[in-house]
């Protein structure tokens, strides 16, 4: 292992800037989240693992809530949902937003109103639309053309009508990465300002006696850090919305400038600053529909990894210590399956050595995982003890959203279970995926 200078690794391993505010070590080397020890969660409940700290999820909806007193927040289901997490959110004051039938039930059946719920989707199915619809579900967003015939006409004589959004894409590149850019004309969602499409589209609802179209919807993309791409949305969506009332005569209720806030996976990263966006976005929207002459509209934010992703550790058990010419190699019992984000994106995590106290200096390793792609690669060139051996126990921070969301079956291994943690006590909210339960899809 090559040696790297003490004073660098030492203050990157003792920074707990981003994992839940409820972390503190331990004298034996462990720490505790939730004040629960990661170790004895990793024995009780085996590793891989994942942790959700309650008090973490509820303390980010509040931040959200206060910061903007007088908007609907929506948590984006997509980040992480489970029936505890929905239950949490609800609780503390917050809605939905969901992109699929599937997010759609689980959210009801949990206890989250239908009207506190959102319905995306640039491809809705026709199971989408018939639960949202069912279920009574708050805002639907229009997504395409041919989306606007299908709603009208899923649509019964007797029922009432169905408020709708629109999504609109500003032209604002913004996010951490091109896949997670979604604000620009170059990408499959919403319906661009600049070639009229959104404008024909909001003529042609306004057209239709089954729809009620409540405002408008833009989402610039994932892991923003800046609040500057969210001004020059806002911008852009206030001189749309003065077009619109101009020409059809129609006045923006609600206007939904979704999510995409980006937080810090490790130590040396900047998150997004929520009161100051708060702070600049309400007074842009409000300079803005005084030189037009609008009525200020309701607004919508739509948070999710900032929610989710600060109150989330994984821990992995070291399984193999390889030793090549260029590098060492730490694998782990999970990998790609649970966490596809690195070999997606190229993202960089920060992982720790828990469990045990180490005497050795720090080394540069590259910590993979168990599948058969040289691409799963879970942390790449990090500093960890040089003594790291099979049976240690490796902690993950900030690993709430957009692990177990896109995890697979790949290779057969089940997904991790998920374990809630708060005032010193753990509980399993959803269990480890066996190899029954993959076995019994396989009906041929």
């Amino acid at each position: 292992m090559t040696t790297v200078d003490a004073p660098l690794t030492a203050a990157a391993a003792d920074e707990l800037s981003v994992w839940p505010a409820s972390t503190a070590p331990l004298p034996c080397g462990d720490l505790e989240v939730g004040g629960v020890p990661l170790a004895e969660v990793a024995d009780r409940f085996g590793t891989p693992v994942y942790l959700l700290d309650e008090a973490e999820v509820r303390e980010r909806c509040r931040l959200y809530a206060h910061a903007f007193p007088h908007a609907d927040i929506r948590y984006a289901a997509k980040a992480f949902l489970c029936r505890t997490v929905a239950r949490w959110v609800a609780e503390e004051g917050l809605g939905l937003d969901v992109c699929s039938a599937g997010e759609l039930e689980l959210a009801v059946a949990a206890g989250v109103p239908p009207d506190r719920i959102i319905l995306h989707g640039n491809a809705k199915s026709p199971d989408d639309l018939s639960a949202a619809l069912r279920l009574g579900v708050g805002r639907i967003t229009i997504d395409s053309m041919s989306e606007i015939t299908r709603l009208a006409a899923a649509v019964g004589p007797h029922d009432e009508r169905v408020k709708v959004l629109v999504r609109v894409v500003p032209g604002i590149s913004a996010g951490a990465h091109e896949k997670i850019q979604t604000g620009t004309g170059a990408q499959k969602f919403g319906l661009s300002m600049t070639d009229g499409s959104a404008q024909h589209a909001i003529a042609r609802i306004l057209a239709q006696p089954e729809l009620e179209l409540t405002g408008l919807h833009c989402h610039l993309g994932s892991q923003i850090t800046s609040v500057k791409p969210y001004l020059t949305a806002v911008r852009r969506m206030t001189g749309l919305m003065a077009r619109l009332h101009r020409s059809y005569g129609f006045t923006t209720r609600e206007l939904d400038l979704g999510g995409g806030h980006g937080i810090a996976y490790r130590p040396e990263e900047s998150a997004l600053d929520i009161t100051a966006l708060a702070r600049t976005v309400r007074a842009e929207i409000f300079q803005g529909c005084a030189a037009a002459g609008l009525p200020v509209p309701r607004l919508i934010i739509e948070p999710g990894r900032a929610i989710a992703g600060p109150a989330g550790v994984a821990v992995y058990r070291v399984l193999a210590v390889k030793h090549t010419e260029s590098r060492t190699f730490v694998a782990v019992d999970g990998g790609m399956s649970d966490n596809p984000r690195p070999a997606l994106y190229g993202v960089r995590y920060a992982p720790r050595l828990v469990g045990r106290l180490s005497p050795a200096g720090p080394a540069r390793v590259t910590v993979v995982g168990r599948h058969c792609e040289a691409g799963d690669i879970l942390a790449s060139d990090v500093p960890l003890p040089g003594d790291i051996r099979p049976g240690d126990l490796l902690a993950v921070p900030a690993a709430g959203a957009y692990h177990l969301s896109m995890a697979s079956a790949y290779n057969l291994v089940g997904r991790p279970p998920v374990v809630a943690v708060a005032d010193g006590h753990s509980r399993l909210v959803v269990r480890r995926e066996s190899l029954d339960d993959l076995s019994s899809r396989d009906v041929g």
